[in-house]
């Protein structure tokens, strides 16, 4: 058990990322002072958003120029801090080098920080952004799992580093936390377990980020022929940071916490945005037959392996999302909420044309 002294600073890595800009702003309105870590402090484009809203509330933020796979990177940002909030890990669907661009940044990178919270004497808690990526590779995994449905308990024993790299990154990056944290009772650690996080982004520059690719093809026409059924969970990017602010700051936080507020699959995801969008862009409304996609997906899309398609294309994905709400207190947005924000967002910037 673990009390956070709101008074102290706390580190966020990555401060300037899609999830992280909403945990900040959480933050910040609460009156908090955030050690915001990033790559360069300087540069306003990413990091201008978060000064305004620190200028618009009690809160105040500092910036630390820091780099994952740099020893010692993050040891003047978390002097003084009691709560240690890893945010920071690269995530993208394509790589040309796993190793690099995907397992050396997100392992090393959670090592390197929590081996300064171990150096630092004030820092009592982590909170780790893992994913759900770290419990299941593709949706059979979850009808494979006990009772159908995912748990805390399980984790991802599928993904590789030539499969799902991704996954793999995530799995091997908690699975290092638990193992650094387990050799020591300086601080305490948990990790929240997103799965796919769609909403509005607060930094207008930057629609860049995996989920936001998703959005761009919904609206864009490429999926207007139909769209993959394919299982997942979904949750809302401001319900995400919600859950790390409870998590670090709720004593009784502990162990993993699975962050899903949905349980659905692309073509329904595709489907909430049609009443309010439907006549102005050519959103997909039918799923592409799972028959065809194994004739064709290989060939559209290198990520639509034959392997992929039969183990995640019409099939069901569940996870058990009743250890936070009851532990942590976290509610979850409507889909329709969350996708109607993340579209307009795109709109807005006038990411495609009506």
């Amino acid at each position: 058990m673990q009390k956070i002294d709101k008074s102290k600073p706390v580190l966020v890595t990555g401060a300037n990322g899609y999830l992280a800009s909403w945990l900040v702003k959480r933050l910040l309105e609460a009156g908090i002072t955030v050690h915001a870590a990033v790559r360069d402090p300087d540069n306003n484009k990413k990091n201008g958003h978060l000064r305004a809203i620190a200028a618009a509330t009690q809160g105040t933020i500092r910036f630390f120029q820091a780099d994952l796979l740099q020893k010692g990177s993050y040891d003047m940002a978390m002097q003084g801090c009691e709560l240690v909030f890893h945010t920071a890990s690269p995530f993208f669907s394509s790589a040309k080098d796993p190793q690099k661009e995907l397992i050396d940044p997100a392992v090393k990178g959670t090592e390197n920080v929590l081996q300064a919270a171990l150096l630092t004497s004030s820092v009592k808690r982590v909170v780790l952004t893992s994913s759900c990526a770290a419990i299941y590779t593709d949706a059979i995994d979850s009808v494979n799992a006990s009772n159908g449905i995912l748990t805390e308990k399980v984790w991802n024993s599928t993904a590789s580093l030539n499969y799902q790299p991704y996954n793999y990154s995530k799995t091997l990056a908690e699975k290092k936390a638990w193992e650094v944290a387990g050799r020591q009772s300086h601080f305490d650690l948990v990790t929240i377990n997103p799965s796919l996080i769609l909403g509005p982004p607060l930094n207008p520059n930057d629609t860049s980020s995996e989920s936001f690719k998703l959005l761009k093809q919904l609206g864009d026409g490429s999926m207007k022929r139909g769209i993959p059924r394919v299982g997942l969970g979904l949750v809302d990017v401001r319900d995400v940071a919600e859950a790390h602010f409870q998590a670090g700051f709720s004593p009784n936080a502990s162990g993993r916490y699975i962050t899903s507020g949905h349980n659905t699959d692309l073509l329904e995801i595709a489907r909430m945005l049609l009443p309010k969008y439907g006549t102005k862009f050519p959103l997909p409304k039918s799923a592409v037959p799972k028959w065809l996609l194994m004739l064709i997906g290989p060939i559209a899309n290198k990520i639509l392996t034959r392997r992929f398609i039969q183990n995640n294309v019409d099939i069901p994905w569940k996870a058990d999302n009743a250890k936070i709400r009851r532990e942590l207190g976290v509610t979850f947005r409507p889909m329709k909420e969350t996708m109607e924000d993340a579209f307009q967002a795109l709109v807005d910037r006038d990411v495609f044309v009506a």
